[in-house]
């Protein structure tokens, strides 16, 4: 079961704990706090991948059920999963298969919350997955999705001072990733659209990772083979993520993030 991302996977790995995945993932857990209807309600994951926002919500309440199609993530997330007491093991189930087919399976209801994190950026239609998600969500639920910002692709090659990168994406929604994929991106207005479509209504919108998605570390081009060397978490990361926090929800600096967080709803 092989997805865009599955040649890379060995290199998300090694970025995982590292400073771009903590930022990301606080200020992802931080930004649902703030959407999310109280516990105990069903959680679908889709792309779930090694878990870290399906623990975090087992652990506050939540009943969820992570999809994903690598065997690989799965089973780290399952490891994780293994050293947590009775009552979150209890609260979590994981399903391995492909999100675009996944909605056509009887094996889940719809639930009143569904994530996709870090998924359409793989994907070269965003259409079969948001069809998906949209048919996972019950009436009256909330959808999660966390995409690479199109609206600001040309910030990073510019602030490295990679101006043919720089020029080429004002233009595109292709881009070179940090595990060495070229993926794609999402405009807010664009995706706004195609969730309206799927009967989902924008309600909210965050960004994530405006301050720290450059480092020295990035200086080289990402290849399969040769993917920037990730930063490690400062000493200060919670002075650090205050001000992400901050900045992810105002404009303009939510604007030029690295990734917007949207919140989309199905009328109930």
């Amino acid at each position: 079961m092989h997805t865009a991302f599955t040649a890379a996977e060995h290199n998300w790995l090694t970025r995982l704990g590292k400073l771009r995945d903590v930022v990301r993932q606080e200020l992802v857990t931080r930004q649902l706090g703030a959407e999310l209807p109280p516990p105990p309600v069903p959680v679908v994951d889709l792309g779930c991948g090694q878990g870290t926002q399906a623990l975090r919500l087992a652990r506050s309440g939540y009943q969820v059920t992570g999809v994903d199609a690598s065997a690989g993530l799965l089973a780290r997330f399952e490891r994780d999963l293994a050293a947590e007491p009775a009552e979150v093991r209890a609260r979590v189930r994981v399903e391995r298969g492909l999100i675009e087919h996944w909605a056509e399976r009887a094996v889940l209801s719809p639930a009143a919350v569904v994530l996709c994190h870090g998924v359409l950026m793989y994907q070269a239609d965003p259409d079969p997955v948001l069809r998906a998600i949209a048919g996972l969500t019950a009436p009256g639920g909330m959808v999660s999705l966390l995409v690479r910002n199109g609206d600001a692709l040309a910030m990073r090659p510019g602030l490295l001072g990679d101006w043919t990168a720089c020029a080429a994406a004002f233009g595109s929604d292709q881009y070179a990733n940090r595990i060495g994929v070229t993926a794609r991106a999402d405009r807010l207005a664009d995706l706004t659209g195609r969730l309206a479509g799927h009967g989902l209504e924008l309600t909210a919108w965050y960004g994530v990772r405006v301050f720290t998605d450059i480092a020295a570390s990035d200086a080289a081009p990402p290849t399969p083979t040769n993917p920037p060397t990730p930063t490690e978490p400062p000493a200060d990361l919670e002075a650090l993520l205050d001000c992400e926090e901050r900045a992810g929800r105002t404009d303009p600096y939510r604007r030029v993030a690295a990734m917007t967080h949207l919140i989309a709803r199905r009328p109930a």
